[in-house]
């Protein structure tokens, strides 16, 4: 049985690591605000795949409390500057243990593969509409598909082993030969929608797409994204945007992630999803107007 730790008990690391569970593997959960919570009843789980409660096999308020060596460490924080994830990583990381993260942005492997050159990473990414509710309650709205890889490319036996406990608990995923590639396309969608929702008070992805000025902006924003993924050696394909924005039209009406924390007064992932390509930009000596302007009003908030 592979022991799994997840950092980060949100909507993310609470619903796949519950799918983890479901598929037989040990998963323990580090979880602080939702810690007398979870520890007494669990994670209640309310989803379109069907309802459950999810029995950490260890909770846990600091990782220097786990009592076992763990195969895979998933890392499911937000991005923000101020995580210490050496701190946080480095009394269950051990010789054999993969590094798993499941965030968003653009080239956040570079401080893991900073702090921990020695270990396997696996980078992945979520299309999901899930949120938190309340404190040990998790809202998966609609879809799920993962999509994995070890960083920089391919894929290795604990990737794929890891990709198949999701699938036999529901999960579609994906195996990616590129998942740098895969990021800057996920990048493309989470650019333009996260902030833009903050910044039209509140805009769900429908109302931005009903209205002209909105959805335009969307799709400069995508189109500064896709030339700076060329700049990095990533090819995408042009009909990306018009098929994210066909996507987007046709799901449900959703707040993004991004919206939710500004709602609820919490740390927004600004620098993961708009800085670092910002950063990516000011290297290659290029313009991106579109991201700097967004960027700057939301360092403003």
């Amino acid at each position: 049985m592979k022991k799994i730790l997840i950092i980060g008990a949100g909507a993310i690391g609470g619903f796949y690591g519950a799918k983890l569970s479901q598929s037989g593997a040990e998963v323990s959960l580090l979880c602080r605000s939702d810690y007398d919570q979870v520890k007494k009843q669990g994670m209640e789980i309310k989803s379109h795949l069907g309802n459950f409660n999810f029995k950490p096999h260890q909770v846990i308020k600091d990782s220097s409390e786990y009592k076992d060596v763990p195969d895979y460490v998933l890392v499911t924080t937000k991005v923000l500057p101020e995580i210490n994830f050496k701190k946080l990583l480095d009394p269950v990381i051990k010789k054999n243990t993969a590094i798993v993260l499941i965030q968003n942005g653009i080239h956040i492997e570079r401080e893991f593969i900073e702090l921990f050159p020695n270990q396997e990473l696996i980078s992945i990414l979520a299309f999901v509409c899930v949120s938190k509710t309340d404190k040990g309650k998790i809202f998966h709205q609609d879809y799920g598909k993962l999509i994995i890889g070890d960083f920089p490319k391919l894929y290795s036996k604990k990737a794929e082993y890891l990709a198949d406990l999701w699938k036999k608990s529901g999960i579609e995923v994906e195996l990616s030969q590129d998942i740098l590639k895969d990021r800057w396309k996920k990048l493309i969608w989470n650019a333009a929608f996260n902030p833009i929702s903050v910044l039209s008070r509140g805009c769900n992805t429908n109302e931005i797409l009903k209205n002209y000025a909105t959805k335009n902006l969307v799709i400069n924003v995508m189109n500064e994204v896709l030339l700076l993924s060329k700049l990095d050696g990533v090819l995408i394909e042009e009909d990306v945007i018009e098929k994210n924005i066909s996507m987007t039209e046709k799901m449900k009406p959703y707040k993004t992630s991004m919206l939710l924390d500004f709602e609820a007064n919490r740390k927004l992932e600004i620098e993961a999803i708009l800085g670092n390509a910002l950063k990516f930009a000011k290297e290659k000596s290029i313009t991106v107007p579109y991201i700097s302007t967004l960027y700057a009003l939301l360092t403003c908030y």
